[in-house]
């Protein structure tokens, strides 16, 4: 059984390396995908799990846009994965992403109350996961997000802005309530 799904995979690989920006060795989307192919760079051992919804935004409105979605090595996405990108959206080597997260680089704005806020343009603002992360179940990632190196994101938080380096971030706004103390080598609560 394990050499028939090794076979699949590569099979499925060869039939989908010339629909990717890159494709790397051993990367595999599971069934129930939509997706922008042409927008990402996927690098080796990336695996995602069934009903991702993986999505270039070319043009919104009379505007026109340049997406690229970049996942690094070795980044395992579970299911049910909703990303939207106009802008560029990067999601670091050795990252883990939980079920249901959504990802964005867009903003649909409200303030103009004499257009339905679907037909308003959008702003877009760059999104980046850094390296070693870990993003628990149903977390949001909001435009202009930066979430560094060896971070935590607790489930069902909602991530508006910047998250330091080797820390824990929870809650709706996310806010840090760990972080390592390379002095002390160890972790420390933020009041």
């Amino acid at each position: 059984m394990k050499i028939i799904k090794s076979i699949f995979r590569l099979y499925w690989w060869v039939l989908n390396i010339n629909m990717f920006k890159k494709l790397g060795k051993r990367s595999y989307f599971k069934k129930g995908l939509i997706i922008s192919k042409p927008y990402i760079e996927c690098g080796a051992h990336v695996r995602v799990g069934a009903n991702a919804r993986i999505e270039a935004v070319l043009k919104y409105n009379n505007r026109r846009f340049n997406p690229l979605i970049v996942i690094g090595n070795d980044v395992s996405i579970q299911q049910n994965l909703h990303l939207t990108c106009a802008n560029k959206i990067s999601v670091g080597d050795n990252t883990a992403i939980a079920a249901n997260v959504t990802i964005t680089d867009i903003h649909h704005p409200y303030e103009d109350l004499t257009i339905p806020i679907e037909k308003q343009d959008i702003l877009v603002k760059e999104v980046y996961i850094g390296e070693d992360c870990k993003i628990y179940n149903n977390v949001v990632i909001l435009p202009g997000s930066k979430i560094g190196k060896h971070v935590t994101i607790g489930a069902n938080a909602v991530v508006t802005k910047d998250i330091p380096d080797y820390s824990v971030a929870v809650g709706i706004p996310a806010r840090v309530i760990k972080r390592y103390n390379h002095q002390k080598n160890e972790w420390e609560r933020v009041s």
